[in-house]
This record gives C-alpha cells, sequence and structure tokens, in this order.
C-alpha cells in the first residue's frame, strides 16, 4: 500500500474514535452522577469484571480505580463461576464491562450477584440487553460505529469504556478529596513516587561536600572550592556561616570577560547577592521547577535563618530520577 494510503486509514481509525468519545459527553448524566455515589458509599471493593477486550479494559479501569482511592480488583467472569465469586463479598459494589450487554460468562453470574445483594453497575453498548436491565445502574457506552472497516475488531467501543472508566475513577478522586500525597502512597517504587515524596533532604549534598568560602576569601580560594567539591558554584558565607552570595562557572566565564585578578579580587567584589535558595523540607520536584524557571542548575538549601545546610544541582535530580 501507499504511504498516503497508510496514512488516510489511520486518520480514518482516529477520527472514528474521537468521535465515539465526543458522544459520551452527553452520557455523563444522572446515571453517572448515581454509578459515582454508589462506589463512593461502597465499605468494601469495586470488583470489576468482563471479558475478552471488555476484560482487558476491565483490568485497566480497576487499576486506575485502585490508584486514584478506590479500592478494586479485576475479576475474571469466566473463574468467578468456577470459584472465585468467593472473592466477592456483601460489601463490595460490581462493575461489570460488556459491549454486547449479553456476555454469557457475566449473566451466569447475575443471580449469584442480585443474592448478595450488591450493587451492580454495568457499562454497555447495549441499553435494553440483559445486562443493562438487570444493572443497578447503567451506562450507555454505545458507538455509532467501529473503527476497524470490517466493524468487527472492538476498537471504538473499547476506547469508549476506557474513556467512561476514567471518568468514573477521577470523579471518585475528587470526590474522595484524594491528595497527591495519597497518589505517592500508592506508587512508592516508581517515578511518580520519586517526584511526589523525595524531599531535598534526601538528595542535597552535606557537611564537607557543600562547596563554600567565607566573603573575605579571594575568588582564587573560590575557584579551589568549586574545582574540589565539583558542583560548578560554592556558597559565599558570612561569620555567623549566613549564605551571603553565591558563584557559579557561568559567573566566572562572566568575570574573566571583564578582566578580573582571580588572585586579588574577592568573593565579596565577585558574587551574586541576589540569588535563589531552597529549604531542605520542599519536595525535589519544587526545587527542579525553580531551577527550570530561573535557567539555573544548582540551589544552596538554606534553614530559617539563611545558614548553609546544603547544595544541590541537577545532577542530583537526575540521580533520583525526579527528571
Amino acid at each position: 500500500m501507499e504511504a498516503d494510503q497508510l496514512k488516510a486509514l489511520g486518520l480514518a481509525v482516529v477520527q472514528t474514535e474521537m468521535s465515539a468519545i465526543a458522544a459520551l459527553t452527553a452520557r455523563i448524566d444522572d446515571s453517572f452522577v448515581e454509578a459515582c455515589r454508589l462506589m463512593l458509599a461502597c465499605t468494601g471493593r469495586v470488583i470489576v469484571t468482563g471479558m475478552g477486550k471488555s476484560g482487558h479494559i476491565g483490568s485497566k479501569v480497576a487499576a486506575t480505580l485502585a490508584s486514584t482511592g478506590t479500592p478494586a480488583f479485576f475479576v475474571h467472569p469466566g473463574e468467578a463461576s468456577h470459584g472465585d465469586l468467593g472473592m466477592i463479598t456483601a460489601k463490595d459494589t460490581v462493575l461489570a464491562l460488556s459491549n454486547s450487554g449479553e456476555t454469557e460468562e457475566i449473566l451466569v453470574i447475575l443471580p449469584i450477584i442480585k443474592r448478595l445483594g450488591i450493587p451492580l453497575i454495568s457499562l454497555t453498548g447495549s441499553p435494553t440487553s440483559s445486562l443493562a436491565r438487570g444493572a443497578t445502574v447503567h451506562i450507555d457506552v454505545s458507538v455509532e460505529q467501529e473503527a476497524c472497516p470490517l466493524g468487527l475488531a472492538p476498537t471504538a467501543s473499547t476506547t469508549a469504556c476506557l474513556v467512561m472508566g476514567d471518568a468514573l475513577a477521577v470523579a471518585l478522586l475528587e470526590g474522595r478529596g484524594f491528595t497527591a500525597d495519597d497518589f505517592a502512597r500508592s506508587h512508592p517504587g516508581g517515578r511518580l513516587g520519586r517526584r511526589l515524596l523525595l524531599l531535598i533532604s534526601d538528595v542535597m549534598v552535606t557537611g564537607e561536600a557543600i562547596p563554600a568560602v567565607m566573603g573575605d576569601a579571594t575568588l582564587s580560594a573560590g575557584l579551589l572550592e568549586m574545582s574540589k567539591k565539583g558542583l560548578g558554584m560554592t556558597a559565599v558565607l558570612d561569620e555567623h556561616r549566613r549564605v551571603i552570595g553565591i558563584f557559579t562557572d557561568g559567573d566566572l566565564r562572566r568575570k574573566l570577560d571583564q578582566g578580573i585578578d582571580v588572585h586579588q579580587a574577592m568573593m565579596t567584589e565577585v558574587m551574586t547577592p541576589d540569588f535563589q535558595t531552597i529549604q531542605s523540607a520542599i519536595l525535589a520536584a519544587e526545587a527542579l521547577q525553580v531551577m527550570e524557571s530561573h535557567k539555573i542548575n544548582g540551589l544552596l538549601v538554606v534553614n530559617a535563618q539563611g545558614e548553609l545546610e546544603g547544595a544541590v544541582n541537577m545532577h542530583h535530580l537526575l540521580k533520583a530520577g525526579v527528571v
């Protein structure tokens, strides 16, 4: 096939699925609200189930719910009728996904769900289907057509179901007052957790590793300290160890252009007295934002009295996985 033909086919798929998503806006209605209320009121877990491609989408929806404050897990409907129904308790709520609404494996376990007396929320493409009629609340996720030119492979329908699942999860997140800290606690091992939990105190250099000279030191002494500590900067301190300035590689280039005498100039003459600092208790991600907004590669860490406590540069944040 020609390149233009392949591009046209890909574009047609994207446009079809965009239309399917756009149609969902009218379905964020009273049924959506009631589904959210049922899940917010659930004292157990939200049990998500679905077969085939709907099952794959259901697994993702369950994972999203669980990571955003709504305890949830996926139960395969085929396994449910062979023992896994024991995972569902009277405190739970079931979220069932089926495009046709006639998935046999789900309909088989429907009487058991009814017997437990627990809420059943269904997402189907057929409001008149058996699953839709048997549900406590039904949300319509039907699509006009699949993106598959044969109209057979689930494409637009699975996309619509996934988006509606995300809409439910995010509405519940807001409803529960779920915060960034809550999110980080459920993602401690990943990059998200590092960005949300890591403090400057966890990554900064301290003690003898901090580049620092007194204000009455010569520029040559400052350069030796910068070279020794390897952070591309040094703090300039007063007699109480309060930071009164900073000197960086960039400052050195500018001063050399001005013909400064590195052996005679004092640090108070060449330092930058107006500079950014941070405190050790802030998030490393906040420090990154400060660096990016001011186009700098390093920051000095001070306490409330302006005394030097540490130093951090972009390399530390890269090493920690914050960048």
